[in-house]
């Protein structure tokens, strides 16, 4: 693609990578063939190539304006289009930038930008985010229906195990509001690991991962985030914990940016480096240990939700399938298990009608087999889909065995 970008901003990085970002891509519309957004509402301007040409405009100079911005906000982020895209274009980079810049050229009216502060200050902080969600459910009778129905059930955060002390350590993520949501999957970890002679830690001073602020426009408040935990993490990674793992796959990826995200910051960009190596998903520690201990004690079905974040953002497509089925579970074969469920952080919240078709398509994909269980590996993803059904939808790691204490 040619590209006019004016000097000035070819004169920084942000602009340089713009600019190499839109020349890779060649215009195929390969990405439009699998993109969710464009496969619901048809308009060029709703996939990737027609977003990736706003971006341009608006980086060129051209006049932007609402209805740009909406078109960008449209996107899930699910990054299926790099998956498809045969010219390596790194689209969720560019839409990063793109969507930080539209903040500024077309600012927001008043309430959205109200709405918008409120979730960035409330979600990434759990205590926040437990005394919110105690008020929200006293206020339940007064909250519109489609709001009474995203209130989760109410459950108590308890404390994770104390597991024993091991020569292994990992880190452990614990997140923002998983804890308030399903504290048990993270608990139910601590006690697999220990189990398998890996001690977890969580370091307190440790808190939101940035994805975000970063995926919102406010990459400066997603900045301030990683260098908080890479201070948090850095003595225990000096000690020699050997991974950082996270249980919620879109956290686990941003870990494994934070390279790129601080490349550029001379203090940090090392430690970065070091903090997205030692990243890891949860699927990809426990895939190498013997896990003899935590077959299913009967078969049961399961039909797995892969999130956008682990098979196109991390490219783990297929592991924890593989795992769980080495485990004894009977896999459901799901239909277009690529496109995106529709959560996507907090899109489900900004674009409620596009997040519930998308939610009600795979959830008929997912049902198609009457699986005992939806699996899924993202916070997000889990509590968007139970939003549409009764049967239960759980984290995998929660499907692993009998776990006393657990």
């Amino acid at each position: 693609m040619q590209t006019r970008l004016p000097p000035q901003l070819l004169d920084t990085p942000l602009g340089r990578k713009a600019d190499a970002i839109l020349r890779a891509c060649v215009h195929c519309g390969f990405c439009n063939a699998t993109c969710p957004t464009y496969q619901l509402l048809g308009d060029e301007l709703d996939g990737p190539r027609g977003r990736i040409y706003q971006i341009k405009q608006m980086l060129e100079g051209e006049p932007v304006s609402a209805k740009t911005r909406l078109h960008l906000d449209r996107c899930l982020t699910c990054r299926n289009c790099e998956t498809t895209c045969p010219s390596g274009v790194r689209y969720h980079e560019l839409l990063d930038i793109g969507r930080e810049l539209i903040e500024e050229k077309a600012p927001r009216p008043l309430a959205e930008r109200v709405k918008r502060h409120a979730l960035l200050t409330l979600l990434p902080n759990t205590d926040r985010f437990a005394r919110t969600m105690k008020l929200a459910r006293l206020a339940a009778p007064l909250l519109p229906e489609a709001l009474r129905r995203k209130l989760p059930e109410e459950t108590a955060i308890q404390p994770l195990p104390q597991p024993a002390s091991h020569p292994r350590k990992m880190l452990l993520l614990d997140g923002c509001v998983q804890p308030v949501l399903k504290g048990g999957i993270n608990r139910h970890l601590v006690t697999i690991l220990d189990r398998l002679g890996i001690e977890t830690i969580i370091a307190p001073e440790s808190g939101c991962c940035g994805a975000m602020a970063q995926h919102m426009g406010d990459s400066k408040l997603a900045k301030r985030q990683m260098r908080a935990n890479i201070d948090a993490w850095w003595p225990h990674i000096e000690a020699g914990a050997e991974a950082i793992i996270s249980t919620a796959s879109g956290c686990g990826l941003m870990l494994k940016e934070y390279a790129d995200l601080l490349a550029d910051d001379p203090r940090y960009a090392e430690q970065a480096a070091r903090v997205s190596a030692l990243a890891r998903d949860v699927v990809e520690v426990l895939e190498r240990e013997d896990l003899a201990p935590f077959r299913a004690a009967m078969p049961t079905t399961v039909a797995f939700h892969p999130p956008c974040t682990l098979q196109h953002g991390q490219k783990l497509a297929g592991r924890v399938e593989a795992l769980l089925s080495s485990l004894g579970f009977r896999l459901t074969p799901i239909r277009d298990s690529h496109l995106c469920c529709g959560s996507a952080g907090t899109y489900s919240l900004f674009q409620p009608e596009i997040a519930t078709r998308l939610r009600d398509n795979k959830l008929e994909n997912l049902e198609s087999a009457t699986p005992q269980y939806i699996a899924t590996a993202n916070i997000g993803c889990q509590e968007h889909l139970q939003g549409g059904t009764d049967t239960p939808v759980v984290h995998w790691i929660e499907l692993l065995g009998t776990v006393p204490g657990a």
